[in-house]
C-alpha cells in the first residue's frame, strides 16, 4: 500500500495547499480564521479527496478542478467533525491525536467555527475563478447542499445521537450510516458527472457507488472502534460500545460485521468496474477501506 499512501498524501497535500491560498482572500481580521484553521488542517488523512480524485479520472477532468471541489469537500467534512466532537454530541476531547476544536477554543467558538466551514465549501464552489460554467456551479452547490444537510449529514447525526442505548435494526442502522457518512462520498463520486454532464442515470449510478463506499467506510472506522490501537486512530477506540452507540458491529457482531463488508466491498467491485481501467485508481482505494487500520 506504499504508493496508494504516496498519492493520497500528494493529493491531500494539494488539497490543503489549495486552501491555504483560498484563506488568503478572506478577511484577516476574523477571529474565527484560527479556529477554523485549526479544525481543518488536523492531518487528516484527505480519503474523501482521494476518490474525488479517482472518479475525475474516469472523466478526464483537470486535477486543478478537483483540487476546488476535494477543499469544499474537506471544509464540509471538518465542519461536521468539529461538531460531531462538541460534548452536546459525542463529546470527545481528541480528534486526530490532538485536542478537540472545542476543548482548545471553547464550545461557542467551535460552533461557529464548523459553520464557517461550511459555508466557506459553498464559497469555494461559487468562486469566479472556478471556471465552470453557472449551470454546472449550480447542481454542485446543490447536490452538496442536500448531501451536508437534514436528510443527510445533520440528519444522520440525528439518528445516531437518537438510537443510543435503543434496540435499533439493520436497516435503520445502514440509514443512518448512509446519511451520516454516505451521503458526502455521494457528492464525491457524482460531482464529476455533474461537471460532464453525463445523464441522470450515470449521476444516479456513482452517486450509489458513494454512498456504498461511505457505508463500508463507515463500517471499517466502526471495526477500528473495536479492535484498533487508539495511537494509531489518533482518537480513544472502544468508544462506541461504553456510550451505547448503535453499529452494525453491535448489532451483528464483529465477525458477522467483517463478512458483510466484504460481501458489501465486492458488490461495489463490480459496479466501478463497469468504467473500464481509468477506474483502477477508485478500486486501489476501496482496497485500502477494507484493509485499513487507521
Amino acid at each position: 500500500m506504499s504508493g496508494f499512501q504516496n498519492k493520497i498524501r500528494q493529493i491531500a497535500k494539494d488539497t490543503d495547499k489549495y486552501l491555504h491560498q483560498y484563506f488568503k482572500k478572506q478577511d484577516a481580521k476574523s477571529y474565527l480564521l484560527k479556529p477554523m484553521k485549526y479544525g481543518l488542517f488536523s492531518g487528516g488523512k484527505g480519503f474523501r479527496s482521494k476518490i474525488i480524485v479517482d472518479t475525475g479520472k474516469i472523466f478526464n477532468i483537470d486535477y486543478n478542478l478537483l483540487k476546488a471541489l476535494s477543499a469544499a469537500v474537506e471544509c464540509v467534512h471538518s465542519y461536521s467533525l468539529i461538531h460531531d466532537d462538541l460534548p452536546c454530541m459525542d463529546d470527545d476531547d481528541i480528534r486526530r491525536g490532538k485536542l478537540s476544536t472545542h476543548k482548545k477554543f471553547g464550545e461557542s467558538t467551535a460552533i461557529l467555527s464548523g459553520n464557517s466551514l461550511l459555508t466557506l465549501a459553498f464559497e469555494i464552489l461559487s468562486d469566479k475563478k472556478l471556471k465552470l460554467k453557472n449551470k454546472i456551479k449550480t447542481e454542485l452547490i446543490y447536490s452538496l447542499a442536500i448531501c451536508s444537510g437534514h436528510s443527510a449529514m445533520a440528519g444522520g447525526q440525528y439518528l445516531d445521537l437518537n438510537f443510543e442505548h435503543k434496540k435499533v435494526n439493520k436497516l435503520q442502522l445502514i440509514e443512518m450510516q448512509n446519511k451520516k457518512t454516505g451521503k458526502l462520498f455521494s457528492f464525491c463520486c457524482s460531482s464529476s458527472a455533474i461537471i460532464k454532464e453525463k445523464k441522470l442515470s450515470i449521476k444516479k449510478d456513482l452517486s450509489q457507488i458513494g454512498l456504498q463506499i461511505g457505508l463500508l467506510y463507515q463500517i471499517s472506522d466502526d471495526l477500528i472502534d473495536v479492535r484498533g490501537n487508539s495511537n494509531k486512530a489518533g482518537k480513544p477506540t472502544k468508544r462506541d460500545i461504553t456510550r451505547g452507540k448503535a453499529t452494525l458491529i453491535n448489532l451483528l457482531g464483529y465477525n458477522n460485521s467483517l463478512e458483510f463488508a466484504y460481501s458489501l466491498k465486492n458488490k461495489i467491485t463490480n459496479k466501478i468496474k463497469k468504467y473500464g481501467t481509468k477506474s483502477r485508481d477508485l478500486l486501489e482505494s476501496l482496497e485500502y477501506i477494507i484493509h485499513r487500520e487507521v
